[in-house]
């Protein structure tokens, strides 16, 4: 039995020299917006259901939520929700095999990034 030659692959250990593909950061990012979703779910439920309790709760969470800091916050989960969204939808459409060629691939990512970042701040511009 011949011995196998073993290759030695490259390690770059680097995190700030890698380049991620736009199709993994989309990825990437989809992972995070629903963990972040996941987490706060809890949270913006108890504050609903708070904020319905009384008219001086409501008024006092209006307040809290008028301030820069939490429309920030806001934004960031609006954000985080239409990403997932519109990720989620090109996912799916992956998983039906539609766009999985290399660059139809490249294109849904760039598109993910084009309507969620818009939708986003209509929303902003709606909400807040």
């Amino acid at each position: 039995m011949a011995e196998a030659t073993i290759k030695k692959r490259p390690k770059n250990l680097d995190l700030t020299t890698i380049r991620l593909p736009l199709p993994a950061k989309v990825s990437i990012l989809h992972r995070v917006s629903g963990a972040g979703l996941f987490i706060c779910f809890p949270v913006l439920l108890w504050l609903f259901g708070a904020s319905l309790t009384s008219a001086e709760t409501f008024a006092a969470f209006k307040s809290v939520f008028a301030s820069l800091p939490a429309k920030v916050i806001l934004a960031g989960l609006i954000w985080a929700y239409v990403h997932h969204f519109c990720a989620g939808i090109r996912f799916l459409l992956l998983d039906l095999h539609i766009g999985i060629e290399k660059e139809a691939a490249r294109k849904s990512s760039a598109v993910v990034f084009a309507v969620s970042i818009p939708l986003t701040l209509i929303f902003w511009g709606v909400l807040l």
